[in-house]
């Protein structure tokens, strides 16, 4: 047993400095594999290369077979979150754009929210032959975060907008029987074991002419919000199905686009932004402001990392008119899952002291966050309480 524990160690190490691992002992086949594949990407040398031997170094060769073979052993050798990393690293530090221009490569990708927006910000320069391939590795990833996030958005949202509608005289069709139960327990009868309901409680039915709310997104497209614009297209297209909410989606550089109408296919919609560039955030929040119809019932979320190629001081001006005029304006510096990236520290601030809190907020805090911003309760008090710095 001890002997087992010893040489799994050793391996591990083995497998850990590569070529630097000098008298460490060889590995078995798979493990050659596995070294062969890290420092193919890594670089390194030793006694184990494979096909030839000899000094290894860092490269996956110049021919498609190659790096087929490489994609091929790095999916079978290690966990599906070790081979995104990998395949990101493939790409920045090998420059392998072939990776992602050419089907049979992609097709052997595994497919994460990193690699839709790369393969979104070469969207223009994606061969014909290769289009279909990549979108259908967007479409994968865009079901993924749908079958995780929509029905929990959708849940929030209507429970959030319902709440205020609720009534004890409702038709039989809108009766909440779970909560008409839990409300007339007290009456429950024990020699009959069942509950005499004395008080209904439902939801007053809604106008099928009007929505009930209005969500403004403004997204930055710039190079850096290249996750934060997969998920906010996926959450989009999700809320634009809701007959409750009027839902308006914007994505901006220098230049601002209006995608609503793009809103019901989340793959069409992100092949049509374009990624890179400057910011204008200050042109984008006028186009928004001009969209606001009822500010009391509109919620605007401006997603960026604040830094304005614009006018700052104009862009504080139209945040203190939309905000004073009652709508909702919450300032997400990242939607996404990688965590507080780098932002306008000095803007965060003076946003959030205008009353348009600013923070990062990962996708599956989402749906809670536009719940409580819908109801016009406080989301910086739900921010902080989240355990999320707002304005800092």
């Amino acid at each position: 047993m001890t002997h087992d524990i010893a040489a799994e160690r050793q391996r591990r190490w083995r497998l850990l400095l590569g070529g630097a691992a000098g008298d460490l002992g060889p590995l078995g086949e798979d493990d050659q594999r596995r070294d062969a594949a890290l420092t193919g990407l890594y670089g390194g040398g030793g006694e184990d290369a494979p096909a030839g031997g000899g000094k290894r170094s860092a490269g996956l060769g110049g021919s498609s077979p190659v790096l087929h073979r490489w994609l091929g052993d790095v999916r079978t050798y290690f966990p599906s979150s070790v081979v995104q990393v990998m395949q990101r690293d493939a790409v920045e530090r090998l420059g392998l754009r072939q990776l992602l221009l050419e089907p049979e490569l992609l097709s052997g990708v595994e497919p994460d929210v990193s690699l839709v927006g790369t393969l979104v910000s070469l969207s223009r320069a994606i061969p014909e032959r290769t289009r279909e391939t990549a979108r259908a590795v967007v479409r994968k990833v865009v079901e993924d975060i749908e079958r995780k996030l929509a029905d929990r958005l959708l849940a929030a949202v209507h429970g959030a907008i319902d709440r205020s509608r609720r009534t004890s005289r409702p038709r039989l069709s809108d009766v909440d029987w779970n909560r008409t139960i839990r409300k007339n327990l007290r009456h429950y009868q024990p020699d009959q074991r069942t509950v005499v309901v004395q008080d209904l409680v439902g939801n007053s039915r809604r106008s099928r002419q009007a929505s009930l709310r209005d969500v403004i997104l403004l997204v930055d497209q710039s190079g850096s919000m290249a996750e934060s614009v997969v998920y906010s297209a996926v959450l989009g297209a999700s809320l634009a199905s809701l007959k409750a909410v009027d839902t308006k989606l914007v994505v901006f550089d220098t230049e601002v686009v209006d995608l609503t109408e793009q809103l019901k296919d989340p793959v069409d919609l992100l092949f049509a932004t374009q990624l890179g560039g400057g910011t204008d955030i200050n042109r984008a929040v006028a186009y928004g402001q001009s969209l606001v119809r009822r500010p009391t019932d509109t919620v605007m979320v401006l997603i960026s990392d604040l830094y304005e190629g614009g006018v700052a001081r104009e862009l504080q001006r139209r945040v203190r008119e939309l905000v004073q005029s009652g709508v909702t304006v919450v300032v997400l510096l990242a939607l996404s899952d990688s965590g507080t990236p780098a932002y306008d520290h000095e803007l965060a601030a003076r946003l959030s002291e205008l009353g348009a809190p600013a923070f990062a907020c990962t996708p599956d805090r989402f749906p809670d966050l536009l719940a409580t911003a819908l109801r016009r309760e406080d989301v910086a008090a739900w921010a902080e309480q989240s355990g999320i710095p707002v304005g800092r």
